[in-house]
């Protein structure tokens, strides 16, 4: 009993430890960026920008929105940085827990996903918003000036961001399930309709209320779905020349 409660303390001390160096190294790269704060949210802000019509601008209709809604997008660039080094002590507490096979399973999802996530942000930063911001701004009627809130404007991004993080993720979900024998490839090519149906329907309740950007983010959607049945696919086909080799031997 006393060697377990021994146990559970040194661990819960390492837990410790490690979350707090990675908020340390959250931190230090905060106080790194915060003289650059303003032309960080500048940087997220130009998609926008950009296709504003002449005399339109961002504004700030609340008095201490000039100074934390900057603080607040320097404060996830920060994270978005920081992240690599957080997940490597995060896996430094799990993975000594971990038998042989977990660990090759879980590391290669666990740096796929953030990768597929910053690829899902990036999709969204680069081809999403120039389009979707460019067609509000042709249909913005005449007379009416387009002068969007610095805060409404990170809350939309934050949002869009996570949409498009989550949906690129589907991969990796996939594989997974199909890995620890929830479903099988079989039985995801035949929900498949489903599947794109229920693309376009996350689809339109995650974008803004028109065609072309639901179909930005449904389309995506239904290919990294495909993606990962194809990826799902090669494993199993793997694992199963892996146990006929095994079974041959």
């Amino acid at each position: 009993m006393e060697d377990t409660q021994e146990s559970l303390i040194t661990h819960l001390i390492e837990l410790r430890q490690r979350l707090m160096r990675a908020l340390m190294a959250i931190v230090l790269v905060f106080l790194g960026l915060f003289h650059w704060s303003n032309h960080i949210y500048s940087l997220l802000a130009r998609p926008l920008l950009r296709t504003l019509p002449k005399g339109g601008q961002l504004i700030a209709t609340e008095v201490t929105a000039p100074f934390f809604v900057p603080m607040k997008v320097t404060m996830l660039a920060a994270f978005l940085i920081a992240l690599p080094y957080v997940l490597y002590q995060i896996w430094s507490f799990v993975a000594p827990g971990l038998y042989a096979h977990e660990k090759r399973l879980a590391l290669p999802l666990l740096v796929a996903s953030v990768l597929l996530f910053f690829c899902g942000m990036s999709f969204a930063y680069f081809i999403v918003f120039p389009v979707v911001f460019g067609f509000i701004s042709g249909v913005t009627p005449v007379g009416v000036a387009m002068m969007t809130d610095i805060g409404k404007y990170l809350d939309f991004v934050m949002s869009m961001f996570l949409a498009f993080g989550v949906t690129f993720e589907v991969p990796v979900l996939v594989v997974l399930l199909v890995r620890v024998g929830v479903v099988s490839v079989a039985k995801l090519r035949e929900i498949r309709p489903y599947m794109i149906v229920t693309a376009f329907v996350i689809g339109a309740i995650f974008t803004p209320p028109d065609v072309l950007s639901q179909t930005m983010l449904a389309v995506p959607l239904w290919l990294l779905y495909e993606a990962g049945i194809i990826a799902a696919g090669m494993m199993e086909k793997s694992a199963t020349s892996s146990s006929e080799s095994s079974a041959t031997s």
